[in-house]
């Protein structure tokens, strides 16, 4: 049985999600390269908070030898790469990010952060959303589907989705499925 297969009655037969195959592969790598895993790097924008999360993204953590079992347990330092002059507002909130690491990991694993600065990139983020626009006759079609709706956020919920049914089919102007619209 290979390291990446798993439960194997579970998923016998079956398509596997990527996301499980990914992290059965990456983990390994991550904490043997790293020290650390593929988790803490999902994590980090709730580690960090959102606002250095953007600008920062941990590297690898350095766990100090030990001779024999018998030693004491030392906490590791967390390497953490930083773009160039934003590093300094990191180094600001080092103190807190520790503080959360440890919460993360449930003990006092951590006990300094390394500061490296060098370009961290990071995934692309969506693009803002335009909300579709709809014609008069649409607006009040759809108003007077979901205005019975007494819960507002179940009520908002449904205006957008309805918003972008009817944008897809025409803006709302009769155009639906067979009618000239998309299907």
């Amino acid at each position: 049985m290979s390291k990446i297969s798993g439960d194997t009655r579970r998923w016998k037969g079956q398509a596997r999600p990527v996301s499980e195959l990914a992290a059965a592969l990456l983990d390994p790598l991550i904490a043997r390269r790293a020290g650390m895993k593929l988790d803490l790097i999902a994590g980090w924008s709730e580690i960090a908070g959102h606002d250095h999360a953007a600008y920062s993204m941990p590297e690898k953590i350095l766990w100090p030898r030990r001779i024999s079992e018998d030693d004491p347990f030392e906490p590791a330092t967390l390497v953490v790469a930083c773009d160039g002059a934003r590093a300094i507002l990191f180094q600001h909130a080092v103190t807190e990010v520790l503080e959360r690491v440890n919460v993360y990991f449930g003990f006092n694993a951590i006990g300094r952060i390394k500061i490296v600065q060098k370009p961290v990139t990071k995934p692309r983020t969506r693009r803002a959303r335009v909300e579709p626009k709809l014609d008069a006759e649409a607006r009040r079609r759809l108003d007077g589907m979901v205005g019975a709706v007494d819960d507002d956020r179940l009520r908002r919920s449904l205006e957008a989705l309805g918003r972008e049914v009817m944008a897809r089919n025409g803006g709302g102007r009769g155009k639906g499925p067979g009618k000239g619209g998309r299907t």
